[in-house]
């Protein structure tokens, strides 16, 4: 009997028409990662004249988790994360004249946007699962000299049952989200207005989807439901590692003061086929009204002082051009996240 071998593992998404009804892949994820079935098994205590139990047991609750590995981000499969964790965007928007698409996804701030859910197939040559209802319940961005931006995600579903994989989903191609071709921006006022040049070695960001599973007693043992709860007991929160100079010095202040700091993290890859109104490049482009949520001490690396500053993402509602919490828009060649 043949074996189950790890080269031969994959994972494949399907974008979900109506959410929690199982759909064919179409894709497949180009990194690591493992599909769980968590399901609740309990076997209870007894007193009935016996030194073993006799195997009563049962399941009060279905689940299934994915855990994404961290892996190189690309401009073709960060959208993935974004769709499931922040807003359903689907198709990209034209930019004018040329072939790029630019997907934008804000953080609510009032009112919960709409995000996609997933029928996703994990497994290898000896078994497949497969899990519906699949929604993000975190993601993960970080950044260091000399690496790809990196990603990771974490994936809940409703449950996993035996299945084989969808034979049609397509590789894509992608392109990595390289760290060094990256700029920082920092700003008090117009985000996006002033360039940290010399200054950045690394960044993370850790972002909850702020979406919550709803067991109901509706017949099923799997959530019945989704709901947004938002930031406010779970923020998105990140880093920024700067060279301890007179930019981290001009932060250290702010941290100090609680000042409000507009950020913008910019990386560009290859040209896009034909330039547009708005964009030459496929694009990541994240925006974050911050404050910090420490006062950092200086550190080291390779005998470089460095300084390593805590943020906490919030609603700035005078940053110019607009309001803003969290925004992050990806660019490239795709007509469709998915």
């Amino acid at each position: 009997m043949a074996a189950g071998i790890k080269a031969l593992r994959k994972i494949q998404f399907g974008k979900e028409a109506v959410m929690g009804t199982a759909v064919v892949c179409s894709t497949i994820w180009r990194g690591e990662g493992l599909l769980v079935d968590d399901r609740v098994i309990e076997m209870p205590a007894e007193d009935i004249g016996a030194y073993e139990g006799y195997g009563r047991a049962y399941v009060p609750k279905l689940h299934a988790t994915l855990t994404l590995d961290e892996t190189p981000a690309t401009f073709e499969q960060l959208p993935l994360l974004l769709e499931g964790a922040i807003k359903a965007v689907t198709t990209g928007v034209t930019d004018t004249g040329g072939s790029g698409k630019v997907y934008a996804y804000p953080a609510p701030s009032t009112a919960a946007n709409t995000t996609l859910t997933y029928t996703i197939e994990g497994g290898d040559n000896q078994r497949a699962d497969e899990m519906e209802y699949s929604h993000v319940g975190s993601f993960s961005l970080s950044g260091a000299k000399g690496e790809a931006v990196m990603m990771s995600g974490e994936l809940r579903g409703r449950q996993a049952t035996d299945a084989e994989f969808t034979g049609t989903a397509t590789l894509p191609t992608v392109e990595e989200i390289l760290f060094q071709k990256g700029k920082l921006y920092i700003d008090a006022t117009t985000i996006g207005t002033t360039q940290k040049t010399e200054t950045w070695l690394g960044f993370a960001l850790e972002w909850p989807s702020g979406w919550k599973e709803v067991f109901t007693g509706d017949g099923n043992l799997y959530f019945t439901k989704l709901e947004y709860v938002g930031h406010k007991d779970d923020p998105i929160t990140g880093e920024l590692v700067l060279e301890h100079d007179s930019v981290a010095e001009a932060e250290i202040a702010a941290a100090r003061a609680q000042t409000t700091r507009l950020i913008r993290m910019l990386f560009q890859g290859t040209a896009l086929t034909t330039a547009g109104s708005a964009y030459t490049y496929k694009t990541l482009n994240i925006d974050l009204a911050v404050k910090y949520t420490s006062v950092p001490e200086v550190g080291d690396e390779d005998g470089d002082d460095i300084v390593t500053l805590p943020f906490q993402v919030i609603w700035a509602s005078a940053a110019a051009p607009s309001a803003l919490g969290a925004v992050v828009t990806v660019v490239n060649q795709a007509e469709t996240a998915i």
